[in-house]
């Protein structure tokens, strides 16, 4: 267990980030105007590329250096950084893309290529329904993409994408856009080792934009024989994990006890006890990326060589593995379900919560149910898994789950409390006990299933923590910005009055007028119907004690402390997915933007 100590050294320190230098964002969105510029460019990346190793996956960092190195050799600066970047990622694809049937790939296209007079076309949910009417490039890429096969869509939604590429409908990407948007995906593209080729618009401006369509329709038809390198991905395993809640696969794994027909007009189940189960049932299956059930199974495949990274087909889970990678979702939606009530959350994955639709009894219940299917999930498979294992794992799932009620109690107590007091080492103890637990659990589950623990035992917990830590965080400041995979309302966090670190570092920033106002608008949130100006209020204060650049730099520190303890882990695969885990779960978005914020009157 963390020392208050050690808390404290990682709370105070605010020195520089230790990783790798970021991308200059005014470089990286311009693109050369000259064509002889993007065509030397691009030649001198195809020669370099045969000498990079391909089974090896690409990141951000790996990229840039390359790219820089091969601009150094040219003569060239950084203002053609990302367009070299991009190329590079390009050429390190193109022959895994041309590999992949046409029918398996999806074809990308940005709303600004449209003609912005007259265009015909209306938006859905998917992005602009294209007419095939002849008036701009989108209409010509779009028939000869879908003449060979192609799925299609004019959308520049990342989320979306992402979203069809897990539900395994799609295995590349070919796509065409603005170099702003390419580096805002960069990072989700190259961690999902999604094989991707991308042509850059010739401008950012968002209307009537061009591109060199040359090379559009040359990356619609790139069509080779089956690459003879494979770059590791996490893809299948994402699928794998995706697919555990596909309701005919969780059916066969976890049966439901009534089997019933659900009335058609309602779509309610004929009576009560099949009601409240389908309810149940429906959550675990609903939202969410995956995050907890994914590092189980490839916590599994990482120790059993790590097939699934390797190949789509010939290689197989265990059921057991896969009903304890349900468990540990069932455990994580249980406390959602909980939270959502004690916080009287309004939305979760994007649609009302389960207390605001079926009231505060029915979902107390089924947050309890879920918790039960969770720990028979692994206790129905002891014979399978041996007593030990069984026990091992069902010890761990119920230390996890005191830890999460620890941390959970404490937040609850001091949301009631009549003295809003708070530091960053008492929101950093209730992060390590409310948020850690489950990755820790998730990842244990995972090295236990596939053998000895002893050896991993100590790395799981420190690595576990930090990572925890640093993605409750970012949750944090996510809760500012609006976040369509958790919640909708922007300071929600203020409002349930929660003992966040971004409150705890305003305290800590603000002068003693500032913050006895901080503290009395937290105390007032929950009971006033001015939430909105609160709301507003309070962000203006935080960004007055800079709360969200000093949160940031926190997030840097327990991944630079998680990233250090992976760099000792063997065997390579394990350690390789200990990275994967810390780029994939703490991902990071923009900031919240400051606005200009009056200060209202509360009748205080």
């Amino acid at each position: 267990m963390t020392t208050v100590a050690e808390l404290e050294l990682e709370a105070a320190a605010e020195r520089a980030p230790t990783k790798p230098p970021k991308v200059n964002s005014a470089a990286f969105k311009e693109v050369p105007q000259d064509r002889a510029v993007r065509d030397r460019i691009r030649a001198a990346i195809e020669t370099f590329c045969k000498t990079v190793d391909k089974s090896k996956p690409l990141t951000k960092e790996s990229t840039r250096e390359m790219a820089e190195g091969v601009l150094k050799t040219l003569g060239l600066g950084e203002t053609c950084l990302g367009f070299a970047m991009v190329m590079l990622t390009n050429e390190f694809w193109r022959e895994q893309v041309a590999a992949i049937p046409f029918n398996r790939r999806l074809m990308l296209l940005p709303h600004c290529l449209k003609n912005a007079e007259g265009c015909p076309a209306e938006y859905d949910e998917l992005g602009l329904d294209c007419k095939k009417c002849g008036a701009c490039e989108v209409g010509d890429f779009r028939t000869k993409a879908e003449e060979l096969g192609y799925k299609v869509l004019v959308s520049e939604g990342t989320p979306i994408v992402l979203k069809i590429i897990v539900s395994g409908h799609i295995d590349a990407i070919v796509g065409v856009a603005c170099l702003n948007v390419l580096e805002k995906a960069f990072d989700k593209v190259l961690l999902a080792g999604i094989p991707c080729i991308a042509t850059p618009l010739l401008s950012s401006n968002c209307k009537n934009t061009s591109v060199d369509n040359d090379w559009v329709f040359e990356s619609i038809g790139l069509h080779t024989p089956p690459a003879g390198t494979k770059t590791k991905t996490y893809m299948h395993l994402m699928r794998a994990a995706n697919a555990l809640f596909e309701q005919d696969e969780l059916n066969r794994l976890v049966p439901r006890p009534r089997q019933s027909p659900v009335v058609a007009t309602t779509g309610r189940a004929v009576d009560p006890l099949q009601q409240h189960e389908s309810i149940a049932y429906d959550f675990l299956a609903r939202g969410g990326k995956r995050s907890r059930p994914l590092i189980t199974l490839a916590a599994y495949d990482a120790l059993k060589g790590a097939p699934g990274t390797l190949a789509e087909t010939g290689w197989e889970l265990p059921d057991e593995v896969k009903r304890a990678a349900v468990a540990i979702e069932a455990f994580h939606k249980a406390s959602l379900v909980h939270d959502d009530i004690e916080d009287d959350d309004t939305y979760r994955y994007g649609q009302e919560t389960l207390h605001r639709v079926h009231g505060v009894g029915t979902a107390i219940n089924v947050g309890d149910y879920l918790i039960g299917l969770g720990y028979k999930c692994v206790s129905r498979d002891k014979k399978a898994l041996g007593a030990e294992t069984a026990v091992d794992l069902l010890d761990k799932l119920a230390d996890a789950h005191i830890k999460l009620s620890e941390g959970q109690g404490a937040e609850l107590l001091w949301r009631d409390a009549k003295n809003k007091a708070l530091t960053t080492i008492d929101a950093l103890k209730i992060y390590a006990l409310k948020t850690s637990p489950a990755f820790e659990a998730a990842l244990y589950t995972g090295v236990r299933l596939a053998g000895d623990v002893a050896p991993y035992e100590k790395m799981i917990a420190d690595f576990s923590r930090n990572v925890g830590v640093a993605f409750q965080i970012l949750n944090d400041i996510k809760d500012w910005t609006g976040d369509a995979d958790n919640k909708l309302v922007s300071g929600q966090d203020v409002l349930a009055a929660r003992p966040t670190l971004l409150l705890a570092l305003a305290l800590e920033g603000l002068n003693p007028a500032q913050r006895e106002e901080l503290l009395y608008l937290i105390g007032a949130a929950r009971d006033t119907s001015a939430a909105d100006e609160i709301v507003a209020r309070v962000r203006h204060l935080y960004f007055a004690a800079k709360v969200f650049e000093k949160a940031d730099k926190l997030v840097d520190k327990f991944r630079a402390k998680a990233e250090a303890l992976a760099d000792e882990v063997q065997p390579t695969e394990l350690r390789e997915l200990l990275y994967y885990l810390v780029d994939s779960v703490l991902e990071k978005g923009e900031l919240p933007r400051q606005g200009v914020v009056q200060f209202v009157q509360l009748g205080k």
